[in-house]
C-alpha cells in the first residue's frame, strides 16, 4: 500500500473516532471518550493494515483484545455501584474498531456513512426515547404490520410473469404495494405528530400523502357536522388533490427515471398551477390551526391487498386494452381506473414505460386524464357527503382545476 493511502485511511478514522468520542465526552461516559475512541478507530486500521502482511488473525486478536478491555471496563464499573453500565458505549467501541478496520479493504464511502451514523445515533438518545414514549399501541402496530407487508409477505412471492400478456408478476405487484403503503405511511407517521396543531396547509399535505379520496371524504362529512367550515374543507381538498401529482412524480422518479424529462414537466405544470391555486385560496382566506380528522392506519393487510388486486387488474386491463384496441384503449383504461385510485394506473403506466412497452409522451397523458377523472369522482364525492355551500365551491376549483389539465392535453407539444 502507498504511503500517501496509508495517511489518508489512517486521517479518515482519526476523524471519525474524533467525531463518536466528542458525542460521547458530552455525555459524561466513563468507559470511552474523546481520546479513547479516536485510538480504537486508528487501532482497527492498523490491525486491517498488519493484516495484509500477517494474515486476518490479526484483526480477530485485536478485535477479542479490545472486548476484554470493554468487559473489564464493565465489571470495574459495577464494583463501583453502577448496577446498570448499559451497553451503547460498549458496542459503539466495537463498531468503531470494526470501521477502522473496514477502511482498509471496504469502501471509504460507507465506513464513513456508519461512523457518522453512529456519531448522529448517540445524538439522537433523547429524542428516539421520547419518540418510543409517545407511540402508542396503534403506532407499534403500524410498524409491526409494514414490517409483515415487507419483509415477511414480499420474499416468499413468485418472481415471474403469469397470465396471457405476462404482466401479472405477484412480487413486483406486491413491491409496488410496499412503495406505495411506504409513501402513505410516512404521511401517517407525520400526522401523528402533527395533526395535534396542524393547519390547513399541513392537513391537506399530509392527507395528500395518506390519501386524497379519504381526505376528501373526510372534510366532506365534517361540513355536515360543523357549521361554516366549507372554506376550509374546500382548501384541505385542494391541497390535497395538489400533493396527488407530487405522490405521482414520485412514483415516476422511481421507477421510470430515465423518461423523467419527459414525463415531468407537464405533470410538473399541472402541479404547479395548483399549487398558485392554493396560494390564492390561502391569501383569500387565513385559517387557524384545526383538528385534523382521524386517519386510518395505512399499513392494514386488507386496504394493502385490496391496492395489489386493483393494481394487478389496472395491469392486466392495460395490456389488454393495448393489445386489442391499441394506444388507444389505454385512454377507457386510464379514465376507469382514476376514478378508483390514481396510485394503481400511475405504477401501471411507468412500468410500461420503463419496459419501453409505451411512450413516455402517451405514458404522462394517460396519468393526467386520470388524475382528472379522480378528481370528477371526489367531486361526486363532495356532492353525496358535502354541503350544498361545500360542493359550489369545489365545483368552481375542480372546473379551473379540469379546464387547466385540458389545456395541457391539448395544447403541451408531443416529444
Amino acid at each position: 500500500m502507498e504511503l500517501h493511502r496509508i495517511f489518508y485511511l489512517l486521517a479518515i478514522a482519526l476523524g471519525l473516532g474524533l467525531l463518536v468520542g466528542l458525542q460521547r465526552e458530552r455525555s459524561e461516559t466513563r468507559l470511552a471518550g474523546f481520546r479513547t475512541f479516536p485510538i480504537i478507530t486508528v487501532f482497527g486500521t492498523v490491525c486491517a493494515m498488519l493484516a495484509g502482511e500477517y494474515g486476518g488473525w490479526v484483526v480477530a486478536a485485536g478485535f477479542l483484545a479490545l472486548a476484554m478491555m470493554v468487559y473489564s471496563g464493565n465489571m470495574a464499573r459495577m464494583k463501583m455501584g453502577e448496577n446498570d453500565p448499559g451497553l451503547t458505549t460498549q458496542m459503539s467501541i466495537l463498531l468503531m474498531f470494526g470501521v477502522g478496520a473496514y477502511l482498509v479493504n471496504g469502501q471509504t464511502a460507507v465506513a464513513v456513512a456508519i461512523g457518522g451514523g453512529v456519531a448522529v445515533l448517540l445524538y439522537l438518545k433523547p429524542q428516539l426515547h421520547a419518540l418510543a414514549a409517545k407511540m402508542g399501541e396503534a403506532d407499534f402496530k403500524a410498524i409491526m404490520q409494514f414490517v409483515l407487508i415487507t419483509l415477511v409477505i414480499l420474499p416468499v412471492l413468485p418472481n415471474q410473469a403469469f397470465g396471457p400478456y405476462q404482466v401479472l408478476n405477484p412480487h413486483r405487484i406486491w413491491l409496488f404495494v410496499v412503495f406505495i403503503v411506504a409513501i402513505s405511511l410516512a404521511g401517517y407517521v407525520a400526522y401523528k405528530f402533527l395533526s395535534q396543531s396542524a393547519g390547513a396547509v399541513i392537513g391537506g399535505v399530509l392527507g395528500g400523502l395518506i390519501s386524497s379520496t379519504a381526505t376528501t371524504v373526510s372534510y366532506a362529512r365534517r361540513t355536515r357536522a360543523i357549521m361554516n367550515s366549507e372554506n376550509l374543507a374546500a382548501f384541505v381538498i385542494l391541497v390535497a388533490s395538489t400533493i396527488l401529482y407530487c405522490r405521482v412524480l414520485v412514483i415516476l422518479a422511481a421507477i421510470a427515471s430515465p423518461s423523467l424529462s419527459v414525463v415531468a414537466p407537464p405533470l410538473g405544470a399541472m402541479l404547479g398551477a395548483l399549487a398558485v391555486l392554493c396560494v390564492v385560496l390561502w391569501l383569500k382566506e387565513r385559517h387557524d390551526p384545526v383538528q385534523m380528522p382521524p386517519q386510518t392506519n395505512p399499513t392494514e393487510l386488507k386496504p394493502a391487498i385490496v391496492f395489489g388486486l386493483l393494481f394487478a387488474c389496472v395491469l392486466f386491463a392495460t395490456a389488454a386494452g393495448k393489445a386489442h384496441f391499441g394506444e388507444e384503449g389505454l385512454y377507457g383504461v386510464a379514465v376507469l381506473s382514476g376514478f378508483v385510485d390514481v396510485d394503481a394506473i400511475s405504477l401501471s403506466t411507468a412500468q410500461m414505460i420503463r419496459d419501453n412497452r409505451l411512450d413516455a409522451d402517451t405514458g404522462w397523458r394517460l396519468i393526467l386524464i386520470a388524475s382528472l377523472a379522480n378528481l370528477v369522482f371526489k367531486g361526486l364525492t363532495v356532492a353525496v357527503l358535502g354541503t350544498r355551500r361545500l360542493l359550489a365551491r369545489i365545483a368552481i376549483l375542480f372546473a379551473v382545476v379540469l379546464a387547466i389539465g385540458a389545456s395541457i392535453l391539448v395544447f403541451w407539444p408531443h416529444a
